[in-house]
């Protein structure tokens, strides 16, 4: 496909020219001339952009199913997708092994024909219908999405973490009649199977078909197809697929830019989820600015762990497989991840900031919080690679250092894999501003922050590699405009001093146009002349770059009449103190303080109430650990931990927590506490812990009572 690649030129130019970061002191964003209106900021763009937004270079030509065909085509031979196999003898997972574009090319175009093959035989036929998606990261994962694109269809991904009903409502909802999943699904599915007549047939992505010398009566090809007898649900392995698809040597029927690419159903946290229709034209703007704000070259090596059923990681992988770069796919144990990292050595490493509190505190655990020698030097290194650092001080601020580097810095990037990492991204929700510098001087990496939404396939904004300031989300992305609506019920204007304030809203090729089948919804998320409202409130500074302060719909009114945003307090509570791991900050409206909910982290909870309380507890002994929370010793020490930082961090009075409880993992998907993207659900947290809050407050208002009495005494 000679012209395919020949379209790319243009853009590449280009890429390379919007990379470049603006002269020092200039805007990150740019406003349009005259473009304020009443109650609105003016409109911002990239700095680059001012006369038109970079999707109009490719994303009105281009698709995903070209994306994935260019890289193939340039690149055939270079490493695609990387898996490691359980060795069964040894008990363990073995190294990385590779699927070579060109291979990965052959079975997506063969898999995508079989899934066309096995449709029209259930009386399906054209182009545009989904395809259920339901496993966790892997190469397979990845092959259905692309065997997807190859044939015009589009896959729908279930969650891995999802409850049945809400499987179920998807299926129904986006009416599908093929699922590919793995095996430990099938049952849940054929569960499911009498409510779901809409659902014809699953493509198992493990091996189900006889092994060497078992007998054929005993393969899970067999034992499955029996199971489903009675349902009239088909099963198919994914290697049968592919031999079907190959058997018939049909060409691609690649989609139109308009065309779906996926169904993206959110995971609310009230009501069933909403299904974002996103196109592949949004997917390659998306990826357009992914490319061209934090640079992937074909030498790259990514890390799959961040749930490809979210928009993040899939478009994580898109730019990643356009760039002719390797995807190795973490073994499936988010605890064990590091493993994973030592053996990829990823040279970029997207997350979220609940990971990146994690690795910040281990990393103080081993080094900075240490006694003796090995503590002083760390402390003494880090306070210098800070300053260093420091863009306000240094007139060519650096992460860098010669000497500490090779003597700390190294090591203690190497003991998480991630001594190759030339920058990290954190995402979905805001990322402490101390951790992200002190991750900055920790992996002498660029720790930068981004944000989008599922409705704009995960691109909006996004630090430049070359901004050493921390606490913002950068500028506009290259194919997005942005500007402020006030909201003057919340007290934030866009004339507001220093700098404007409001929720954000946005738009561009991006943008989505609409919930599926879901006008009401859809109307609810655009203002009258077509901007998104994203519920998120914002600042933006002098230069363009902007800073997420606040959540439209997450606010607290104490009785004194104050406004309090809980996730704010939560973030600085969870990045300031390590040995903690969720948190849910709940203000009732008669009352006049807060009180909270915390979950532990156990490998650093215990280091922690070993030492006060004076003995010591395994990292293992979950009994002893759920013990030591209800110890009022420790309860009392994190009290202290806590009242510390938000002094530090200039929380006024009725921001700081005035009583707690501790328990191990309170909220959990499972119980139902968390959305599959673990957004805590307040109202429902709220009602499950009625009795545990109240008791909250009746324990403070008795101590603030007593204290009253003996000072009066």
């Amino acid at each position: 496909m000679p012209s395919l690649l020949s379209s790319r030129q243009p853009y590449l130019q280009k890429a390379d020219e919007i990379r470049k970061p603006p002269p020092k002191g200039q805007p990150y964003s740019i406003t349009l001339p005259n473009s304020e209106q009443p109650g609105r900021s003016a409109v911002y763009r990239h700095h680059k952009t001012r006369d038109g937004l970079l999707e109009t270079l490719d994303a009105a030509v281009l698709t995903g199913h070209d994306m994935f065909e260019y890289a193939a085509q340039k690149y055939a031979h270079h490493p695609c997708l990387g898996y490691r196999s359980w060795d069964s003898s040894k008990k363990a997972y073995g190294p990385f092994e590779w699927l070579d574009y060109e291979t990965v090319q052959k079975r997506r175009a063969n898999y995508g024909v079989g899934l066309v093959e096995l449709h029209a035989r259930e009386g399906i036929t054209g182009t545009q219908y989904g395809v259920g998606l339901w496993c966790q990261n892997r190469p397979e994962w990845q092959l259905t999405d692309l065997a997807c694109m190859s044939q015009s269809l589009f896959s729908i991904s279930l969650y891995d973490t999802l409850g049945p009903e809400t499987t179920e409502y998807i299926i129904r909802h986006a009416n599908l009649a093929a699922v590919a999943c793995s095996l430990l699904h099938v049952p849940t599915l054929l569960k499911l199977k009498p409510r779901l007549p809409n659902l014809k047939f699953i493509v198992v992505l493990d091996p189900i078909e006889s092994a060497v010398n078992e007998k054929p009566e005993l393969s899970k090809q067999v034992l499955l197809d029996s199971m489903a007898a009675d349902s009239g649900l088909k099963i198919y392995s994914l290697e049968a697929v592919e031999k079907l698809g190959a058997s018939l040597g049909r060409p691609y029927n690649p989609p139109k830019p308009t065309d779906a690419i996926t169904i993206n159903y959110t995971s609310g946290t009230t009501g069933p989820p909403k299904g974002v229709l996103l196109t592949h034209s949004m997917a390659v703007a998306a990826t357009s600015s992914s490319l061209v704000t934090a640079s992937t070259d074909p030498d790259g090596v990514f890390c799959s762990y961040l749930p490809l059923a979210h928009i993040y990681g899939r478009l994580l992988e898109h730019t990643v497989l356009w760039a002719g770069a390797r995807i190795g796919y973490f073994h499936g144990n988010a605890l064990e991840l590091v493993d994973d990292l030592k053996l990829l050595r990823p040279t970029n490493f997207p997350s979220v900031p609940r990971l990146f509190n994690r690795f910040g505190g281990a990393i103080k655990a081993s080094t900075v919080e240490q006694p003796g020698i090995k503590g002083s030097l760390s402390r003494h290194i880090v306070r210098t690679k800070l300053a260093n650092a420091n863009p306000t001080t240094q007139s060519s601020p650096t992460y860098h250092h010669a000497f500490y580097d090779r003597i700390w810095g190294r090591k203690v990037a190497a003991a998480m894999g991630l001594d190759r990492a030339k920058f990290m991204v954190s995402g979905s929700a805001p990322l402490d501003p101390s951790l992200q510098q002190f991750l900055r001087v920790a992996f002498s990496s660029r720790v930068l922050q981004g944000y989008g939404l599922t409705e704009t396939y995960a691109s909006a904004l996004a630090q430049h590699e070359g901004d050493f300031t921390v606490g913002n989300c950068g500028g506009v992305m290259p194919s997005t405009e942005a500007c402020l609506l006030s909201v003057p019920d919340m007290e934030y204007t866009v004339e507001d001093k220093p700098y404007p304030r409001g929720e954000l809203l946005l738009r561009g090729a991006v943008v989505f146009k609409g919930y599926y089948k879901n006008e009401e919804e859809t109307a609810k998320a655009f203002t009258e002349d077509g901007w998104f409202k994203t519920g998120d409130i914002c600042s933006v500074d002098e230069l363009g770059r902007f800073r997420v302060i606040d959540r439209r719909k997450n606010v607290l009114k104490l009785a004194q009449g104050e406004y309090i945003s809980p996730e704010r307090i939560e973030g600085v509570y969870l990045s300031s103190c390590s040995y903690l791991a969720q948190a849910f900050v709940h203000g009732d409206s008669v009352q006049t303080f807060l009180v909270a909910i915390f979950g532990v982290q156990p490998d650093t909870f215990v280091g922690f109430a070993s030492k006060v309380l004076g003995r010591e507890i395994g990292p293992t002994d979950f009994e002893a650990i759920q013990a030591a929370c209800s110890e009022p010793k420790v309860k009392a020490a994190v009290l202290k931990d806590l009242d510390k930082v938000g002094r530090k961090k200039k929380f006024a009075g009725y921001e700081r927590v005035r009583n707690i409880k501790l328990a191990l993992e309170p909220f959990t998907v499972e119980n139902e506490l968390l959305t599959p993207t673990l957004k805590l659900k307040r109202p429902i947290a709220a009602k499950k812990y009625r009795d545990t809050l109240d008791q909250l407050y009746s324990e403070a208002l008795e101590l603030e009572k007593a204290g009253n009495v003996k000072a009066k005494l």
